[in-house]
């Protein structure tokens, strides 16, 4: 049967851990496995601009033994006079796997019902679930463990990378803390979702207000960008609401003394973090953003595994 990656919950709290193992043994020996040998072709669509999510795709499927096919929607079909599905159903016909970067979630969900071949979300306006492994792989591999501890995610609750984290770590045990203002907090539905599986994982949400209550004790603290791609004509507006929310030394001051700060980059600096911070001891946004590359290769072999399964 296909797998699919399109939000985090797609993956039990199992295959989670299984897919973080395999990362783990990839970023030791980058080239212990090859499942695109051939080459075999991975498409991977951008209708945003990237340059992790470009790279690390690009990268770890040549490490695989496969080939990389770049496509911009300006230069396709794709969103103008084809849906989809109708193209989903063209690639699955000359390439392995689809890796899209796009706006809606709908699309995703459209493209993956309509094909054959594994489809991974690498970014949408709701999800960031490839990030989120990358993240989750950095933390086990700064604190050795991911059940129990607790992380925080301050800014714009509604964004994809708060969502992601809501149900990524709850899938692995965490308690989420989510610091937003009220008008930006995590889909309700989102969180309703996190709740359940945090009943069989022991993880938690919960949402705050107030930045300093949310980030005492706290073992890893999390940002991300205030104006998102999309959302440029907001910036004023966003900038004046989420100023309480700003990562300095202060706020990082009440986290456990062995807290580590992340952020999925790039950052505006001065904005959501500041400079002493992102740059400072306790963060790990590098080996954070290196390890896009080797989870995402994991990520890949697992799904390409289930679908030669099927």
């Amino acid at each position: 049967m296909t797998r699919h990656f399109l939000r985090d919950d797609d993956i039990t709290p199992a295959e989670q851990a299984e897919i973080l193992d395999l990362a783990e043994r990839l970023k030791r020996d980058r080239w212990a496995v090859k499942p695109l040998a051939g080459p075999q072709t991975v498409a991977v669509i951008f209708d945003k601009s990237s340059t992790r999510t470009r790279v690390s795709f690009a990268v770890g499927i040549a490490d695989l033994g496969g080939s990389p096919l770049i496509i911009s929607t300006a230069s396709s079909q794709l969103g103008g006079k084809e849906t989809p599905s109708d193209t989903a159903r063209v690639l699955e016909r000359m390439v392995s796997a689809i890796v899209w970067r796009t706006y809606g979630q709908a699309g995703l969900e459209e493209m993956a019902a309509g094909t054959t071949v594994p489809v991974v979300n690498a970014l949408s306006d709701d999800f960031h679930p490839c990030q989120l492994l990358a993240d989750l792989l950095t933390i086990r591999e700064h604190k050795g463990r991911l059940a129990g501890l607790t992380v925080t995610f301050l800014g714009d609750g509604a964004s994809n990378m708060a969502q992601s984290y809501v149900l990524a770590c709850v899938t692995a045990g965490m308690h989420v803390r989510v610091a937003s203002p009220e008008e930006f907090s995590p889909a309700a539905s989102v969180v309703d979702d996190a709740d359940r599986i945090a009943a069989s994982t022991g993880g938690s949400v919960t949402l705050f207000t107030d930045a300093a209550e949310a980030t005492s004790g706290t073992d890893v603290v999390v940002t991300d960008t205030w104006v998102s791609m999309g959302k440029e004509d907001e910036k004023a507006h966003r900038v004046a609401t989420f100023g309480a929310y700003r990562v300095d030394r202060e706020l990082m001051d009440l986290a456990a003394a062995d807290a580590v700060f992340m952020h999925c980059l790039p950052a505006d600096r001065g904005y959501e973090v500041t400079a002493d911070v992102i740059d400072g001891e306790q963060s790990i946004i590098w080996d954070e953003a290196e390890n896009r590359l080797h989870a995402q290769k994991a990520l890949l072999v697992w799904l390409l595994e289930r679908k030669d399964a099927g």
